[in-house]
């Protein structure tokens, strides 16, 4: 029985030392660079920095890639991620549909040709830059629907290729050939190719590449597009400044069912920043457990409910803005305890004492007796 319960002692605290020496990890931006010009004949050019923070890319990577039907291409379209892009394109194109559209084409022409399998997420896509047609129209369809434009899918199964269909105000101008569309209940959509590889010289909306004339492509529609994201890329046509974000815990051990708070500085110091905190345990994907803000000084707290028993990974992170990059605070492990194991520490604790005692009154006992059997010695 006591080898049984040292063992048990021992296991406890293996477990307790090695969650205690897993070490912090830092995050890292990925940034990437895309050139525009003001229209597709123009000459003004303009460079469009990008930065993505590494827990959207990591939430991004964890998130289900299977693809069971051919609605579920939509899910790979993610405009609220891409929202800071859209609105930089703006900037440039002003209420200019069909430019802002060739804008899109523009940045995804430039992002290199690879067969890839499985799909991924546009934040993947720009992350590892590179990709091939479907990846190329998730950004596309992407970008132009946060920027509010009328945008659908059009796969072409038996040339397993993918491109976009934009609804443009008025016909495309700037195409330099006959001008391709397909109508879906009654509007038309331009088409707009996304592989290309030239930038400047690339499919202009309207275009269709000669392979995919008189074909009937199967239009998928964005209902089903994801509506939320956890975090945003970073868009500015100014180098990005750094920013920072620490993270402390107010305890690394904690038993399941308990909560801990979690602190931490945004830098610069911006108030009502959201700040997205990111949660793993074990080796489960990677979860939002909620939105917090920050207060006047850039501060924030959050109180995190530890519902289950096991190794939790935490870390913050912020979306950036026009003059700051995003950025993540390194990730703190957490070790959770079950509640089964803090209750049967306490009983080998218990009945620890008790055999102590035990053992420290038997002890005295003998003695007692020990000293009523010692003989008179006779003076």
């Amino acid at each position: 029985m006591k080898q049984k319960l040292l063992k048990i002692l021992m296991a406890i605290l293996i477990f307790l030392m090695f969650s205690y020496t897993l070490p912090l990890c830092f995050s890292e931006n990925y940034t990437r660079a895309y050139y525009l010009l003001d229209r597709p004949d123009g000459t003004k050019q303009y460079k469009l920095n990008v930065a993505v923070p590494q827990s959207l890319y990591d939430y991004y990577v964890w998130q289900n890639h299977k693809q069971v039907s051919d609605e579920d291409f939509a899910k790979f379209v993610t405009p609220h991620a891409l929202q800071p892009i859209a609105d930089k394109l703006w900037e440039i194109y002003q209420n200019d549909y069909e430019n802002f559209a060739n804008g899109v084409l523009m940045i995804v022409h430039q992002i290199p040709y690879e067969v890839t399998v499985p799909a991924k997420y546009p934040v993947e896509t720009i992350v590892e830059n590179e990709g091939d047609c479907d990846l190329f129209s998730y950004i596309a369809a992407s970008i132009m629907k946060a920027g509010g434009l009328d945008v659908v899918l059009l796969y072409y199964k038996s040339e397993a290729h993918m491109n976009v269909g934009v609804h443009l105000p008025d016909p495309p101008r700037y195409a330099r050939r006959q001008v391709y569309y397909v109508t879906y209940n009654g509007v038309p959509y331009y088409i707009a190719e996304c592989t290309g590889g030239n930038w400047e010289e690339g499919w202009r909306v309207g275009e269709c590449p000669p392979e995919l004339i008189g074909k009937s492509p199967v239009v998928i529609t964005l209902e089903n597009c994801e509506r939320w994201s956890p975090g945003q890329v970073s868009a500015s046509y100014t180098t990005l400044t750094s920013s920072t974000i620490t993270l402390t815990v107010s305890s690394t051990f904690a038993i399941q069912g308990s909560t801990i708070t979690l602190s931490g500085q945004l830098t610069p110091s911006l108030p009502n920043e959201n700040i997205t905190i990111y949660v793993k345990i074990g080796n489960s994907p990677w979860t939002v457990a909620d939105i917090t803000a920050t207060d006047f000084h850039g501060k924030f707290t959050y109180v995190l409910n530890l519902n289950e028993a096991g190794t939790y990974y935490v870390r913050a992170s912020w979306s950036g803005n026009d003059n700051y990059a995003g950025t993540d605070s390194p990730t703190i492990n957490v070790t959770v305890l079950p509640a089964y194991l803090i209750i049967l520490f306490i009983i080998i604790v218990v009945l620890a004492c008790v055999g102590g005692v035990i053992y420290l009154t038997s002890r005295q006992r003998y003695q007692e007796i020990e000293e009523l059997k010692l003989p008179e010695i006779p003076t």
